[in-house]
């Protein structure tokens, strides 16, 4: 297993030995006792699916608050993303920066979002498919978003605002510099 802190190191891609042959391949994703050795020490308790039929389609940016807020594992089972980790801890000295990685079926990378961050990722392709760990369970109550594009954060989504498919909960997500971060 390869892991790589990005730019924000809290954040890691993290991405899988596989062995191939003339059959295809087989990648041990996650081993609780490798990932705890290389300093990620969560206990994933759910495993998340989403298919996004069409390319350009925007899940984000999310976040679970405490005493909810969640750490991720990010992979993708079919096509490929832009996954995106905005860092909202307070206490941060990268409060507001953003790290991203493509993440792909091919390249079989991960990414491991620590608890505190905004998360969001968009679809290049049709049909993509993403499945993620988390290390705390979902409530309503507790969850909230930053709008996408953001002006003050000025994420490099790599994409044109016309041509991206949100949720009505997503396109009214509030403004950065209206986010009271919780964490």
């Amino acid at each position: 297993m390869d892991i790589i802190s990005l730019d924000i190191p809290d954040v890691k891609l993290v991405t899988p030995k596989r062995f191939s042959d003339d059959r295809g391949f087989f990648s041990e994703t996650y081993n609780a006792g490798a990932y705890k050795a290389a300093g990620i020490d969560c206990h994933f308790i759910q495993d998340n699916h989403s298919c996004s039929t069409k390319a350009g389609t925007l899940r984000g940016l999310h976040y679970q608050a405490p005493p909810y807020a969640q750490a991720k594992l990010v992979r993708v089972l079919r096509g490929t993303i832009i996954d995106v980790a905005v860092d909202a801890r307070k206490s941060s000295s990268s409060f507001g920066k953003w790290v991203k990685a493509k993440l792909s079926a091919k390249n079989g990378a991960q990414i491991f979002v620590p608890a505190g961050f905004l998360h969001g990722f968009l679809t290049l392709e049709a049909g993509t498919e993403v499945t993620y760990k988390v290390d705390n369970h979902y409530d309503r109550g507790c969850e909230g978003s930053v709008i996408w594009n953001d002006p003050s954060l000025r994420i490099d989504w790599g994409i044109r605002g016309s041509d991206v498919l949100l949720s009505e909960k997503d396109a009214v997500a509030a403004v950065w510099t209206e986010f009271q971060s919780p964490f």
